[in-house]
């Protein structure tokens, strides 16, 4: 788990499934036909079953008249797409369908290996130039924002051509963002940029940003639903129970007992000393993401919280049980559920030295706001790819 990599970033959304309709087939056939958007799971003959990134599995059957077509990651136009052949198709390929009833009359591929590609370097170039934090001020009117990254304060300077998009109040999914303004961006919300710096590397000239609202969540598990994917939290932060539901994109990690009990100790003391100013405690993103010399899994020589926690043992729910201490990292959801997106658990010895709860339990680097690697939403590629299927 990166240090924004809990924001999954499933990118190659549907912004073309107007153009397509209108292009290929025209006003009248794109107000009635079914669009299927998805990951391509199954070939058999001449159909096609596609996974939408929500939702039931959807089999079409392709016309012998059909038309298919190939695109390129981040297109935004399909007078470059190409026809290919029906064999070219190959599960793991990202494809838009238009079908009249079952029977798909327009097939738009994006193939798999431009898709990794795409994000590869989508990926590099969000590690290579953005930052991410948590947003300490917002001048709209000016065009800038603060952020908290890590143990620094930049200064962000948004433009006319400076796209923002922001996360829903349900999914950490990048393709579920909405288009978004300066203003809309409030105090204490999460925040990716990817940008030029200044000299000093204090400030940033905004190209993109992407931010949203997520909730710190702590405790022990109540009860777990595996047909539901869902466990209960009696959250100790809210004083009250929330349902999480686990999704696919949801990164789940268990913390060894040695980095736990080092992480216990350096998160209090900065509850308790270092992390209070004027008696109020410190945002997370203010705190260093490095923990105590001599602490677990070589914390003491990389210095580097987000990079030791990418490397610790991954869970699935199956792994957990009642009574188990978690701290997650959540959308805004409802005051009663919301969906992971960060999932820590052995972390009893945190809990314990915060017994009635406190953010002081969370640390910058398992909550979004970290700046290290390329997504803002976390692994599955970096924000982008507008204008893909």
């Amino acid at each position: 788990m990166r240090q924004v990599t809990s924001m999954r970033c499933r990118y190659i959304g549907a912004p073309l499934v107007a153009a397509v309709g209108l292009t290929l087939a025209g006003a009248a056939y794109a107000q009635t036909a079914t669009r299927i958007v998805g990951s391509l799971t199954v070939i058999s003959g001449h159909s096609l079953t596609i996974k939408p990134d929500t939702g039931a599995p959807a089999t079409v059957n392709v016309s012998d008249t059909a038309r298919i077509l190939r695109t390129e990651p981040g297109a935004k136009k399909l007078s470059d797409a190409k026809p290919i052949p029906f064999t070219d198709l190959a599960v793991g390929d990202r494809v838009l369908a238009l079908a009249s009833g079952s029977t798909a009359n327009i097939v738009v591929a994006m193939k798999h290996a431009d898709i990794a590609q795409r994000q590869a370097a989508e990926a590099a170039e969000w590690e290579r130039r953005g930052a991410a934090g948590l947003v300490k001020t917002v001048d709209a009117a000016a065009g800038t924002i603060t952020i908290a990254s890590g143990a620094r304060t930049l200064t962000l300077h948004a433009t006319p051509t400076t796209t923002v998009r922001r996360y829903s109040a349900d999914s950490a999914q990048f393709a579920d963002t909405k288009p978004s303004t300066l203003a809309e961006i409030g105090p204490e919300d999460q925040l990716r940029v990817l940008g030029n710096r200044s000299a000093d590397r204090s400030e940033i000239t905004a190209e993109k940003i992407v931010f949203g609202s997520f909730r710190n969540i702590a405790g022990p598990v109540l009860a777990i639903n595996p047909g539901e994917n869902t466990l209960t939290v009696n959250d100790l932060l809210g004083k009250k129970p929330i349902v999480i539901h686990i999704t696919a994109e949801s990164t789940m990690h268990k913390l060894p007992p040695q980095m736990a009990q080092a992480l216990a100790m350096r998160l209090k003391h900065f509850g308790t000393k270092g992390g209070r100013r004027g008696g109020k405690t410190m945002p997370a993103a203010q705190q260093s993401g490095s923990t105590p010399n001599g602490s677990g899994a070589g914390a003491g020589r990389r210095g580097d919280l987000a990079q030791m926690l990418e490397r610790t043992p991954t869970v699935s729910l199956s792994d957990l049980h009642q009574g188990d201490d978690l701290i997650i990292v959540a959308t805004r959801g409802t005051p009663g559920s919301a969906t992971a997106v960060t999932v820590l658990a052995g972390v009893e010895p945190i809990l314990s030295a915060f017994p009635s709860g406190n953010q002081s339990m969370f640390s910058a680097s398992w909550n979004l706001n970290g700046g290290g690697a390329g997504a803002a939403a976390g692994g599955g590629g970096a924000p982008g790819g507008e204008g893909t299927p």
